[in-house]
């Protein structure tokens, strides 16, 4: 049951993330065009490039303590530039009036999504004994395993294409080449 769970939140994460992050963030709003959003442009381009490295460390390795710990450390290091984000995005907003509440109140389903679906995991993945806190190396006993395996493998095309983006807005002229071809899109 867990792991059912844990799907249905990442992929929540995951659909909300696409509107935040790419539409919201970098097509409609631009926030790389904005020289006061520069810095949550970069916060969201760490956060992006971060994404994927916890699936990949965290969700899809199995059996090797050295990739779940590395997921781990780069939980934290999102926990840590998200306060960061949240901290910058009020005068980042500056140019639009502020944060529209509607779109803070995403964020939190966002993050909330997000954590609760590595809160989750956690809980199937670490053991308590006696004896302390164990890491269940195999997990592919449990029900919805490879249901869980197979969304998180398949989400990682589209986190790597969204850190590109990121990635991409970030530098002046591939940033250019995007403002140019998004301004041929009349819509949205």
């Amino acid at each position: 049951m867990g792991f059912l769970i844990s799907t249905i939140l990442l992929t929540s994460f995951a659909i909300l993330a696409v509107i935040d992050g790419f539409y919201l963030h970098i097509f409609k709003y631009q926030l790389f065009n904005h020289p006061e959003s520069k810095f949550e442009h970069l916060t969201h381009t760490i956060r992006a490039i971060l994404f994927p490295l916890i699936v990949y460390f965290l969700f899809i390795t199995q059996n090797c303590q050295i990739s779940f710990f590395l997921g781990i450390l780069f939980v934290f290091l999102d926990i840590i530039v998200l306060g960061i984000d949240a901290y910058v995005e009020k005068d980042s907003r500056a140019f639009m009036g502020g944060l529209p509440r509607w779109e803070y109140i995403l964020h939190l389903f966002v993050n909330g999504f997000h954590f609760a679906s590595i809160a989750v995991f956690l809980a199937l993945k670490l053991s308590f004994t006696e004896s302390g806190i164990e890491v269940v190396g195999d997990l592919s006993h449990l029900k919805n395993f490879e249901v869980f395996r197979f969304v998180t493998k398949n989400l990682m095309p589209g986190a790597i294409i969204l850190a590109i983006v990121h990635i991409m807005t970030s530098i002046p002229a591939s940033a250019n080449y995007w403002n140019i071809q998004r301004s041929k899109i009349t819509c949205c």
